[in-house]
This record gives structure tokens, C-alpha cells and sequence, in this order.
């Protein structure tokens, strides 16, 4: 029998998820969906559901593991797949991730798992684009938390599903105006976009309806996909970020020196900085930690700044053997004789951008002339206030 395809479909926008899913159903035969309702986790469980076109086809109920419902989903997720595959008469698995729940993670276990993840796709709504990317609020306010620890904010969680996936399944919202477009094109212009309806068609319809190899959604969630690929183009060092734009009130800023920042002046800007862009993302580089990495994310007026490993520069030659290729193909682009890829490469993207007034900002925060030639044991010898914000 031919193997059981598996696509992910996700996102916080549920009408628009649901309407892809529907469509999926509809444009191919035999089809099913299976779905973890985390809303019940408070009361130790975690409700299974698996349905055709037709309707419910199964239902159970899966306990809570270490108290983390998206543990419980990543144990009983992988073994319905399996009882699908083996069955032999399921082409394409759809695999509906609740609200907050993020396709990188469940991509990695359905192919850990041995099974072929052939598409992710999120699905959005443009109309709620802009109100979701400065929502602030922390998933548990809206009943939206995966656990009982779980920190993330609705801002934080909607752009990772937005920018992880190849994929966008856009609903023709009437609500929608070409601004709304224009900040879901530029925020991730390499994903392709394939329009969705409103709902289900109906059974005339999917008798008499385009089969799946015409479909442009099913072409999108049969075309393949490639874990270790997409967590590269996440990844701050490697990231594929966004362009240079300005179209229809939208713009985005790519902001890009090779000079590292003052770490107080920088420290003092972060909140004017953060909230400048509806989303802002990129690697820095600060001056008091020269070889360190730094990643910035940055959305619903809240910034999170991680440590992501070493700059290859600062790396010892017989390291370079252990780097992935994509990451060495990374640096060569931002590569500077003095310095190798030690840079700033920060995006910035949003409805009415200041751009001159946040590129002065930025620029005020880089070392001046007189602390760039100091050299670097006297910039690691400037204050380290970050560390509180990296847990150092």
C-alpha cells in the first residue's frame, strides 16, 4: 500500500485552521484528521479525535504525562499514525494541532516517530494578523497555555507558527484590506500562500470537486518537507529573515553593521526598540560578549534575547568540521576579514515604520569610534547588563 503521507496544520487564527482542514478532507478521498483538544488538561486529560469527510470516526481520551498535555499528545499522536499506516487505506493523514500548540515540536515527532511529514502548513486569518502579533498577553489569560508552566504569549507563539511553516493557507476574509496582505507577505516572503474558503464543501461538491492532485492546498500538503531544513531557516544564526520592503503603509527595515553594540546604551533603547516594529527578529552582537551570538525575538511589544552558541569566528579552526553546512554558508554571506560573521543583522517589519528614527536609534547604540578602537579586552570590560536577561 502507498505510504501514509502526514501534513500539520496549525495556528492561533482556529476558523481559518479549521476551514484548511475541511478543505483537505474535501479535496482528498479517504483522508483523515486527527486532533488533540488540550481544553480539558486542567481536568487530567487530553481528548482524541480522528474524522473523514463523513463525520467522527473514532474518539478516546489520553492522560496527562508529567503534567504537560503536549507530552501527552507527543506519546498518543505517534501511535495513532502508526495504526493509520498499518491499515493501509488512509492516503493522507491531517494532523490539526490545537491553538498554541507549535508545528516545529510535532514535525519532529511524527518524524522521529518513522513517519513522513509531507507538509505544514499554518493557517491565517490577515484580517488578525496585526491584532495577534501585539497581543501581549500571556496564553494562559485567554485559557490558550499548553501547561500549567507554560510562559509563551500569544504574540510570540503566533509568529513562530507563521514563520516555521513553507506554507500559509490564507482565508479570503472580507475584513481584510491590502495592508493586512502586505504585512502577511513581508513578514514571510518565501512562504507560499494558497487561498481557502470559508468552510466544508459540501458532498455534491466533493463529488464533483478538483481530486488532490489538482488542488493547490493538497499539492501544498503532498510537495514534501524537510525537518533539518526548516530548523535552520529558524535558527538565529542561519535564519532566512526577511527583505527590504515598503509597500501599501508596510515596511521592513534590515539593518545590518559590522560593529558591535554598547551594551548599556543598547540596554537603555530596548523598550523604545522593541516596540518600534509589530515583529522584529535577527542575531547582535554586544561588545562586553564578543563571542557570543545573540538572538533577538521580538513581538507584541515584548523582546526575549537568547544566547545562541558561539560566532563561528570565534570558533578554533578544527571546530569547523562540526558545523552544519547551511550554518558555514550563513557566516560566508555576513563574513568580514577583521571580524568574520560577528555583525548585527536585525528586521525589522510593520505598519507605519519609523525608519529613519529607528536607524538613528540603532546607530546610537553601536560602539563610537573611540570605544571600537579600544579593542576588545576593554569592551569586555564594559558593564554586562544583559545578564539579567540571559540568565547568565
Amino acid at each position: 500500500m502507498p505510504e501514509l503521507s502526514v501534513v500539520i496544520v496549525g495556528g492561533l487564527h482556529a476558523d481559518a485552521r479549521k476551514a484548511a482542514v475541511g478543505q483537505l478532507l474535501a479535496d482528498v478521498p479517504g483522508s483523515v484528521v486527527l486532533h488533540h483538544d488540550l481544553a480539558t488538561a486542567a481536568a487530567g486529560t487530553v481528548v482524541r479525535t480522528v474524522r473523514d469527510a463523513d463525520g467522527l470516526r473514532d474518539a478516546g481520551e489520553a492522560p496527562l504525562v508529567n503534567d504537560c498535555a503536549c507530552c501527552a499528545l507527543r506519546e498518543d499522536l505517534v501511535p495513532e499514525l502508526e495504526r493509520l499506516a498499518d491499515a493501509g487505506d488512509t492516503p493522507l493523514a491531517v494532523v490539526e494541532l490545537w491553538d498554541s500548540v507549535e508545528p516545529k515540536a510535532m514535525a519532529e515527532v511524527v518524524t522521529s516517530g518513522g513517519l513522513t511529514v509531507t507538509g505544514v502548513i499554518t493557517a491565517v486569518d490577515p484580517a488578525l494578523l496585526l491584532p495577534y502579533l501585539g497581543n501581549g498577553d500571556d496564553l494562559a489569560e485567554g485559557g490558550l497555555a499548553a501547561a500549567a508552566t507554560d510562559q509563551r504569549t500569544v504574540a510570540d507563539t503566533f509568529a513562530r507558527q507563521l514563520e516555521y511553516a513553507p506554507v500559509l493557507a490564507v482565508l479570503d476574509s472580507p475584513e481584510a484590506d491590502d495592508e493586512d496582505r502586505e504585512l502577511l507577505a513581508q513578514l514571510h516572503p518565501t512562504a507560499r500562500q494558497v487561498p481557502i474558503g470559508h468552510g466544508d464543501l459540501t458532498g455534491a461538491q466533493r463529488t464533483q470537486g478538483m481530486s488532490g492532485a489538482h488542488s493547490p492546498l493538497a499539492h501544498a500538503a503532498l510537495a514534501g518537507f524537510d525537518v533539518e531544513a526548516a530548523a535552520a531557516a529558524q535558527h538565529p544564526a542561519c535564519a532566512l529573515l526577511p527583505t527590504e520592503a515598503d509597500a501599501h503603509g508596510v515596511s521592513t527595515l534590515v539593518w545590518h553593521r559590522c560593529r558591535p553594540f554598547h551594551p548599556e546604551r543598547l540596554y537603555q533603547a530596548l523598550e523604545d526598540l522593541t516596540c518600534a516594529a509589530a515583529r522584529s527578529r535577527g542575531r547582535f552582537w554586544l561588545a562586553d560578549k564578543p563571542d557570543t551570538l545573540l538572538h533577538w525575538d521580538a513581538a507584541g511589544g515584548a523582546l526575549c534575547v537568547e544566547s545562541a552558541g558561539p560566532w563561528l569566528a570565534s570558533l578554533p579552526d578544527a571546530a569547523w568540521d562540526m558545523v552544519p553546512p547551511v550554518r558555514r554558508a550563513a557566516a560566508a554571506l555576513d563574513w568580514h576579514p577583521e571580524h568574520g560573521d560577528c555583525c548585527q543583522h536585525l528586521v525589522f517589519t510593520s505598519p507605519g515604520l519609523d525608519r529613519e528614527g529607528l536607524t538613528h536609534l540603532l546607530e546610537s547604540c553601536l560602539l563610537t569610534d573611540a570605544e571600537y578602537a579600544a579593542g576588545r579586552d576593554a569592551w569586555k570590560q564594559l558593564p554586562p547588563v544583559f545578564d539579567t536577561l540571559l540568565e547568565v
